[in-house]
């Protein structure tokens, strides 16, 4: 577990499956990469499909979230610009049919269990994964794969995810979340302020360094 003061670390609100939480993180590296000082993130999961998950924890399809065919084409010519402004190339604009709560939960438990790089390496290959290769990040065998990868014990990853009170955990955070007003993702809070999307790397300065 990282002992880096809070006021170093930058909580980010974000669901491996929002392509814009992919663009953000982007963002937050590069202006990550012109600090002298290091800035952890402090990862706080969100259920960007929570409206759509039925009881058993399964997505169900026919449940209107109020996102259709225009939601959806906008997000996409969104994900376009943005891939245009900050110079990122990505496999896909949309993943509709991914679930990232299996990943959500390995993630949590590697961050409480390992070190910070040993968890911010398994995120970023999540990340990847998904959005440069185009990988189903909801199956359980590409995570133990990118947990091996990251140098993690691969069972013990692939454990976390069938252990029903690390998933418990999980669905705590993303309680935490709603109680603390985060509507949407990627949220990025630092000092009692915050900035919501995919913000430039400016704006995040703004947020860290304005406070």
């Amino acid at each position: 577990m990282s002992e880096t003061a809070a006021d170093e670390r930058i909580t980010v609100f974000s669901d491996y499956v929002c392509p814009f939480c992919y663009l953000g993180r982007k963002s937050l590296s590069e202006y990550q990469d012109d600090r002298e000082e290091e800035l952890e993130i402090d990862w706080h999961p969100f259920d960007l499909r929570a409206r759509k998950r039925g009881p058993d924890g399964e997505i169900d399809d026919d449940v209107d979230d109020g996102k259709g065919e225009d939601y959806y084409a906008e997000a996409r010519a969104n994900v376009q610009r943005l891939q245009e402004e900050y110079g990122v190339d990505m496999s896909q604009e949309i993943a509709t049919d991914v679930d990232s709560l299996d990943a959500q939960v390995a993630s949590h438990y590697v961050k409480e269990n390992y070190d910070y790089d040993q968890w911010l390496a398994f995120d970023v290959a999540i990340f990847e994964a998904l959005w440069q290769e185009g990988r189903d990040i909801g199956d359980p065998d590409v995570l133990a794969d990118l947990a091996e990868d990251a140098g993690l014990d691969s069972e013990e990853v692939r454990d976390a995810i069938d252990d029903e009170s690390v998933r418990a955990a999980v669905e705590e955070r993303f309680e935490e979340a709603h109680e603390r007003g985060v509507t949407g993702v990627p949220t990025f809070a630092y000092g009692g302020y915050g900035a919501r999307g995919a913000v430039p790397p400016e704006q995040i300065e703004r947020l860290v360094e304005g406070n």
